[in-house]
């Protein structure tokens, strides 16, 4: 059997052949490609949650395409090469993980890793905790992020009491402010809730995904009962039907 990933950069650099490539992809750059990578990562976890294991295997290959479309427009333009890309990701790895591939002893943990990572991006010239926090980020996970590396510089809440309480203050805030302040309160109060769901050691991005799909499978469940119906029901009536909903669940 060939080396498939070698057959994968081969097809990619035909396909981007100027002269002899595929027009659609000749014609894509950086930024054109990005909102694919993104989609397919989201894919990607996707296949894991429905624990689609056929599904996920091609997945999988749809996200490795990203790559190698990225890597090889870099290299038509002279930054680098998917070899490069392999090599990055290899010496970050074994760096990250000295107990293993160094001289270091002791067990991998989240104060080591983020200790890790820190002492990497200050190798690196960054000058602040903020620094390479993505901008892409789902907004909830930046957020747990952001204020991860707040925590690291003891700017934290020693307790969940502390932003249980700041997120009823932001509550009240959003209810009492003006209609041109409403946006900027209502994102103190999404902020906020990150922080108090983030104190409780709970992922706020999973957590919400969970509640997505718990509202979703109890709304298909009263449109169920309803037989067609549901929209024209009033609101008791649709109360009724979530709670019965709910019955059925436990």
């Amino acid at each position: 059997m060939p080396d498939q990933m070698s057959r994968l950069l081969s097809i990619m650099t035909r396909l981007r052949d100027p002269d002899h490539g595929c027009e659609w992809d000749v014609a894509q750059s950086f930024e054109t490609i990005a909102p694919y990578t993104i989609e397919e990562a989201y894919e990607v976890a996707d296949a894991i949650e429905r624990a689609d294991m056929k599904d996920l295997r091609g997945e999988l290959g749809d996200l490795l395409l990203q790559v190698v479309f990225h890597a090889r427009m870099a290299e038509e333009a002279g930054h680098f090469a998917f070899e490069d890309v392999a090599r990055s990701i290899s010496d970050k790895m074994e760096a990250r993980h000295p107990h293993i591939f160094g001289d270091e002893s002791g067990e991998m943990d989240g104060a080591r890793w983020e200790d890790l990572k820190a002492a990497e991006r200050a190798s690196n010239g960054s000058e602040s905790s903020m620094d390479g926090v993505a901008r892409a980020l789902p907004a909830l996970l930046r957020s747990q992020k952001l204020q991860k590396r707040a925590a690291r510089d003891g700017f934290d809440w020693p307790d969940t009491q502390g932003p249980a309480d700041k997120l009823a203050e932001e509550a009240e805030e959003l209810r009492e402010a003006s209609p041109d302040n409403k946006f900027e309160e209502a994102g103190d109060l999404l902020f906020a809730a990150v922080n108090l769901v983030r104190a409780y050691g709970i992922a706020p991005e999973e957590a919400l995904r969970a509640a997505n799909a718990k509202f979703e499978r109890r709304y298909r469940g009263m449109e169920k009962f309803a037989d067609g119906e549901f929209a024209k029901l009033d609101l008791d009536a649709q109360e009724a039907l979530w709670q019965r909903v709910k019955k059925s669940e436990t």
